[in-house]
């Protein structure tokens, strides 16, 4: 296990000012990643073109070797640069040969990101059939009814955004391989928490965001796309620089790039994808084991604070993941004046809703913090409640 209070004091330095508690939302930069970026910038100021083709290419092509590794791709070519989860999940959607009377399997759960690009396909005569939840998420015993012969697609996050329930990957993977249909995953919560294997798990597209567990900059992630899923796919959105011979500017020939480098959109974000391989390089360090191990102690450790509060926690027990929801009992406009007073009291955390509308509260944990933190959190609750 890694030091903790080292990397708080050489990572995180921010953290002795806040209970930071919503890393499902934004995380922090780490000291590390902050520094390179700034390097980046400086040097973007002074000489871009120096810059793009000494680093800006470099960095590149490390985060397809780094990240390729980090998920076990087959190839470091299976990995592209994409702005956002929603982004790749859409260029994909988008991409495949659809008939009318297809159908997409996800859970009733899943955040827009992984949804709106399923729904939007009903323009093609697919269908979209929602899952009810168990257990806060998508289980493969709850899916199986869903499926049928004409089900191209599951969609599920890794972990859950409003639960923290956590897929079993596994399982629901090997189940879409045995049926021919591409099993699809949301991973910006999980990759920073939990080791991902994208082979043994059979997934065929993972897409990701940065600022979140990777622990890098909002509008900068990456999507994977196993080669020979990619090969079958034609982009309807394409960049000038996903074509086979997309030097030669003036001739226009729309012929794929090979596997997911069909998916490059244009110019890519360097002081993102920098971002995003130095931080995947302290998760890497820390190793994602241990930070989810350490996350599942916080998050079981904050159940138990809460509960004897006599708040109802909903999300899964034990611990599947870094997120612990709970049920706040008041309006939504009341549960945003708690979330105001506990920001007065430096504790950083977030209200969501349910289909419903019904008010929750959750907090979500990464690799700095602490058990002391949680026990501050408990403290400052009861004395809001009293």
């Amino acid at each position: 296990m890694y030091n903790v209070e080292q990397l708080r004091a050489d990572e995180f330095p921010g953290s002795s000012e806040t209970l930071y508690f919503n890393h499902a939302g934004i995380s922090p930069l780490p000291t590390r990643t902050q520094a390179r970026v700034k390097w980046a910038i400086d040097e973007f100021a002074r000489q871009p073109g120096r810059f793009w083709m000494k680093h800006g290419l470099d960095y590149t092509e490390r985060l397809r070797q780094e990240m390729a590794a980090f998920l076990h791709a087959a190839s470091p070519w299976e990995i592209v640069p994409s702005t956002t989860t929603s982004a790749g999940l859409n260029a994909v959607a988008q991409a495949m040969a659809w008939q009318p009377g297809d159908n997409v399997v996800f859970c009733d759960v899943e955040f827009p990101s992984n949804v709106y690009p399923w729904l939007s396909l009903a323009r093609e005569g697919v269908e979209s059939r929602l899952v009810p939840s168990t257990d806060g998420g998508l289980t493969l015993a709850a899916l199986q009814s869903y499926v049928d012969g004409r089900t191209r697609v599951i969609a599920a996050s890794a972990i859950q955004f409003f639960t923290g329930h956590h897929t079993d990957l596994t399982a629901v993977g090997r189940f879409c391989q045995e049926r021919a249909i591409l099993f699809v995953v949301d991973a910006i919560q999980a990759i920073g928490h939990m080791p991902i294997d994208v082979q043994a798990m059979g997934i065929d597209v993972l897409a990701c965001g940065g600022q979140k567990s990777l622990l890098a900059l909002p509008g900068q992630g990456f999507l994977y796309v196993r080669q020979e899923v990619a090969e079958e796919m034609q982009p309807r959105a394409i960049g000038s620089n996903a074509t086979v011979d997309y030097l030669h500017w003036l001739k226009y020939d729309l012929t794929p790039a090979p596997a997911a480098q069909r998916f490059m959109s244009g110019t890519p974000n360097i002081p993102g994808i920098i971002a995003m391989v130095e931080s995947l390089g302290l998760i890497r360090e820390l190793g994602v084991e241990n930070i989810d191990r350490h996350t599942r102690e916080l998050s079981d450790r904050v159940t138990a604070v809460l509960t004897n509060l006599g708040y109802r926690v909903i999300s899964p027990q034990p611990a599947h993941g870094p997120i612990v929801t709970f049920a706040v009992d008041l309006s939504s406009e009341e549960a945003d004046a708690l979330v105001a007073a506990l920001a007065r009291q430096r504790v950083a955390l977030v209200k969501h809703l349910d289909k419903e509308g019904n008010a929750y509260l959750r907090v979500s944990f990464h690799c700095y913090n602490t058990i002391a933190e949680i026990e501050q959190f408990g403290g400052i609750m009861q004395e809001i409640r009293d």
